[in-house]
């Protein structure tokens, strides 16, 4: 399904970066980031065009494939590596960043993927994740329509504190207009934390 999506002419979810990703992280700067489930790049080239060295990692072939030619297009470098999430080891300390927007797994894949955060970064860095929540269903503006795949705070809450400084950490309803998958008020749950 991914493949089929990516392989349009237009960009599934747009070429700009996550409204999110560019409200907390706007600076110039260096450090390696890890991006998950970056489907066609566009948070993985916007954060290498601001100086960090960015692995996007993804399911699809086809939207890593794209990832390089937006990559290109904006004249950066990005290292895109195919992975299945659910299997994929993150490696310890290796990150000072890691990013995750409208990443969305089953929850067996989502626990393996949250319980390892942490762990990949290294201490003072950074997790960027903006979701959808279990109320994203009433919208019906994007997102998945099964609710195991959607995220509540609570969940995230347990799985995540208390190895973090969080700057953001809510549930909001937002205008999301990111291409012809994500349009309109949503329900969605941001994080911004640093490791402790």
């Amino acid at each position: 399904m991914w493949n089929e999506r990516y392989a349009k002419t237009e960009f599934a979810y747009g070429k700009e970066p996550n409204d999110f990703l560019k409200q907390q992280i706007a600076e110039k700067a260096s450090g390696k980031v890890l991006c998950l489930a970056e489907g066609q790049g566009r948070n993985a080239v916007y954060l290498a065009g601001l100086g960090y060295e960015v692995t996007a990692t993804d399911l699809s072939s086809v939207g890593l494939e794209r990832t390089k030619e937006l990559a290109k297009e904006k004249g950066v470098a990005v290292t895109t590596l195919q992975v299945d999430l659910g299997e994929y080891q993150i490696a310890s300390e290796a990150w000072d960043g890691i990013v995750c927007v409208f990443g969305h797994f089953p929850p067996s894949v989502r626990t393996h993927v949250l319980s390892q955060l942490n762990s990949g970064l290294k201490p003072g860095g950074f997790l960027l994740m903006e979701v959808y929540s279990t109320d994203q269903l009433g919208y019906g503006t994007g997102g998945p329509k099964e609710l195991s795949m959607l995220y509540t705070l609570t969940e995230l809450k347990t799985m995540l504190e208390p190895s973090w400084d969080f700057k953001v950490l809510h549930q909001t309803e937002r205008e999301v207009n990111e291409g012809e998958y994500h349009n309109g008020k949503s329900s969605v749950i941001q994080v911004y934390a640093r490791k402790k």
